[in-house]
């Protein structure tokens, strides 16, 4: 499935709630967001059969994000729904972690085969204060609860946020030292909630010399510590922007596919099935724009927060 551009779109990021259990400032309001009605949010049938239709189409990669996907009631039957269908070789999952401790387990055994887990600090009181509610030995626990579970390549997303965790650059390049983790940076983007702060990703290499390159692995350029297990990554949306090579759509939690995250263009999808389906999300792709405008504008088109439309 190609879009219009010649890009092969073979990923799908799959929102399944834009509830969470945390109210991280560059995210959300402090109030959370207006819980929508039960009708208004995908069943777990309505889910799978769109990542079903998804994958007539060619997309073979399934990440479930949120809000928070762990939050969402039925999340077992979907990650087995989802992981069930012919032509998926991939299915993933982002969340913050606070309910990993006792999830992991059941993620493993329902057919996800690899879990980001975004933090943005390793300081207690940092956390809490960003997140508004979380304690972050909860989030530690729920990362040794994973590889307990045997999950391998867990990657810790990082918000790179000047003035808030800039000076923990090398404390989080120090944890593919010792660990087999991919910590990966990614550079603030100016969307919804997100105000002052934007740090560009070669902020790392500048701190940490010793840093060596790795092979990169989607979209992001990637290092590594001599003799560390583990490896950096960075996702650099603004200073090096990769919209050439992108090859994902997203879908949100009321059903609406979104071909570019930082489009305001939504094609609505419930209520159709067999080949309307097929043809909405086809027609989604071809609708992919070559690039996203924010270094321009100075701001996302994206129209909604990201826990509306899936990190």
């Amino acid at each position: 499935m190609k879009d219009s551009y010649q890009r092969e779109i073979t990923y799908l990021r799959l929102s399944v709630t834009d509830l969470c259990n945390l109210r991280c400032r560059y995210c959300m309001p402090a109030e959370g967001v207006v819980k929508k009605q039960h009708s208004d949010i995908c069943s777990v049938e309505e889910l799978v059969e769109m990542a079903a239709a998804a994958a007539d189409c060619g997309v073979t990669k399934v990440r479930l994000t949120g809000g928070e996907p762990l939050v969402r009631r039925g999340i077992l039957d979907i990650c087995r729904g989802i992981r069930a269908l012919p032509g998926i070789r991939e299915l993933c999952l982002t969340t913050n972690g606070i309910l990993l401790p006792e999830l992991a387990g059941p993620l493993r055994e329902a057919g996800v085969e690899r879990l980001n887990v975004s933090l943005d600090t390793l300081r207690p009181d940092r956390y809490a204060w960003m997140t508004r509610r979380g304690e972050l030995g909860q989030v530690l626990r729920g990362l040794e609860a994973a590889a307990q579970a045997g999950f391998t390549g867990t990657k810790v997303n990082v918000v790179l946020m000047a003035g808030f965790n800039d000076d923990e650059v090398e404390d989080f390049v120090a944890l593919t030292e010792q660990y087999p983790l991919e910590v990966r940076f990614i550079e603030l983007m100016p969307m919804g909630q997100a105000g002052e702060g934007y740090l560009p990703g070669d902020t790392v290499l500048e701190r940490c010399r010793s840093l060596t390159p790795a092979e990169s692995a989607g979209v992001a350029r990637r290092w590594r510590l001599p003799g560390g297990k583990g490896l950096v990554g960075l996702i650099e949306p603004m200073s090096h922007r990769f919209c050439g090579s992108c090859d994902r759509i997203r879908i949100t939690a009321d059903g609406r596919l979104k071909p570019c995250l930082h489009s305001g263009q939504e094609i609505p999808l419930r209520g159709l099935h067999g080949e309307d389906l097929r043809c909405a999300i086809r027609q989604g792709v071809a609708a992919k724009p070559e690039r996203h405008h924010m270094a321009e504008e100075g701001r996302s088109r994206a129209g909604r927060d990201m826990n509306q439309i899936g990190g």
